[in-house]
């Protein structure tokens, strides 16, 4: 399998990189991502308070960082749940996006989450490649 690379399109509002999740990775009722169209996403995933937030609508980057109360509680609780179960941290990345720009917050991810054995993304969730099992 060759390098794959992430794309801006996959970075959610609120920093989550949907291009290493599960729901994006797996080949059964696979997600589009947050920012895609609705079709395809459970219920849970399309009324998701943080991507439909309003300010988040109205900003230029549609990413939480621009917001005068990032990080707001609802983003603090989901970034303690994912630092402590997967080792991410979304409020960082929001923070590195900010500070470094999409285009190196990408390739920093890319290479941050291509598994060294095959090319594939590795799987946040999972904490290994789902094409070669190599962890992380």
């Amino acid at each position: 399998m060759e390098n794959q690379s992430i794309d801006s399109s996959l970075i959610a509002p609120c920093g989550m990189n949907c291009g290493i999740c599960l729901a994006y990775l797996r080949d059964k009722n696979k997600c589009p991502g947050c920012n895609a169209n609705d079709a395809g996403k459970s219920v849970y995933r399309q009324k998701c308070r943080i991507r439909n937030c309003g300010t988040i609508k109205e900003n230029s980057s549609g990413l939480c960082y621009e917001c005068d109360k990032f990080p707001c509680t609802r983003l603090k609780q989901l970034d303690k749940r994912y630092r402590t179960k997967y080792a991410m941290s979304m409020i960082e990345n929001l923070e590195q996006i900010k500070n470094l720009g999409m285009d190196e917050f990408l390739k920093n991810e890319t290479n941050k989450w291509t598994c060294k054995n095959c090319g594939a993304i590795i799987c946040v969730h999972r904490g290994y490649c789902l094409n070669c099992n190599e962890k992380r």
